[in-house]
């Protein structure tokens, strides 16, 4: 009798037990984490949009604070003095200011001027905000990236000298980390004038526009700045000096300055460049206050000009500008974070 037996071929399996592939295995493996990069990107890019209309309504509902017939108001602030003026006076003013149409309106009317990069007009010069601030805006810009750049060099400087060295300089160093960025900046502007100015005689009292009159406002800006960068950097600084990486050069003979400046400083960028964005809106700000310590002409002047004769769209054509500058440094900085870092496309 002769048996019989099925056999199947080695390492196959029967028919009935082969699956067909699910087409959702076979997607890219890296079109989730493009979907969530784009998803972070749309989030950041949603909520500057949100803080922008926050900013944008604020000084909208401050344009409502004048007291009384704000044709009125608006007539006596541009006249320089209090005066009744009767209705047909006011009305070029209640037509150039759309007065006649309800709050509502306004607002809207208001925020599609902002979309097309209108601030309104001015109370006093009866001129667009944006060519009054656009006049004094390039000098704030080159006081606020001449601060940057400094900063910059101060806290690189400052930390390759404290960082990671003996016990008493690395707690000097913290300490003055601490203290420099705390300092405000219309009182460090005042000690800096009083004693590199008024008393060494080596900087001009007021600012001016000469080349050497913007080094004390630079210098005030600069320094609290410089100060809250180094605590971040300082700490991945120091964790760099730790690792395997700097081990093999020193056994390979490099000086521990070549070391510090070739490797570890260019890696322990990160923290700093991710607060540019904070940088530049806080640096902008500050600016403002600087710029009438020192008497110097910039948007800072153009402000306090118009507190003084409460030209409210000067002041809240500022507060706009500012506020976005802000927003847009930082969306930048956070969207180029979301992109080049694998840990947030991960998350």
């Amino acid at each position: 009798m002769t048996l019989t037996s099925r056999t199947e071929p080695v390492g196959t399996e029967p028919v009935a037990n082969h699956q067909v592939p699910d087409a959702s295995s076979s997607a890219p493996a890296g079109s989730g984490a493009s979907r969530r990069v784009l998803t972070k990107i749309a989030l950041r890019i949603g909520g500057a949009l949100v803080t922008l209309w926050g900013a944008a309504t604020v000084a909208f509902l401050s344009q409502l604070a004048l007291p009384g017939n704000k044709a009125q108001a608006i007539f006596n602030i541009r006249a320089g003095q209090a005066t009744e003026r009767s209705p047909e006076e006011l009305a070029p003013v209640v037509d150039m200011f759309g007065l006649d149409h309800p709050v509502l309106g306004q607002y809207f009317s208001y925020l599609g001027g902002l979309l097309r990069g209108d601030l309104g007009l001015s109370y006093q010069q009866f001129r667009p905000v944006t060519d009054v601030i656009g006049e004094q805006l390039p000098a704030t810009l080159t006081l606020t990236l001449t601060a940057i750049l400094l900063a910059w060099v101060l806290m690189v400087v400052w930390t390759l000298l404290t960082a990671g060295r003996s016990k008493p300089v690395r707690v000097f160093g913290e300490l003055t980390d601490a203290f420099t960025a705390s300092l405000p900046h219309y009182w460090l502007g005042i000690i800096l004038l009083l004693v590199f100015a008024a008393g060494l005689g080596w900087f001009p009292v007021i600012s001016g526009s000469a080349p050497i009159g913007i080094v004390l406002p630079a210098l005030t800006l600069a320094i609290p700045l410089a100060g809250f960068m180094s605590q971040s950097m300082r700490t991945e600084f120091e964790d760099q000096l730790r690792q395997p990486f700097v081990t093999t050069a020193r056994t390979r003979g490099m000086r521990d300055t070549a070391i510090r400046v070739r490797h570890v400083l260019r890696h322990s960028l990160i923290p700093p460049v991710t607060l540019s964005g904070w940088a530049l809106g806080a640096t902008i700000s500050g600016a403002v206050v600087v710029e009438t310590v020192y008497s110097r002409g910039g948007v800072g002047s153009a402000l306090v000009q118009a507190v003084n004769s409460q030209d409210l769209p000067i002041v809240t054509g500022v507060v706009v500008l500012i506020a976005a500058l802000y927003v847009i440094a930082n969306l930048v900085v956070d969207v180029l974070y979301v992109i080049i870092d694998p840990r947030l496309k991960a998350s």
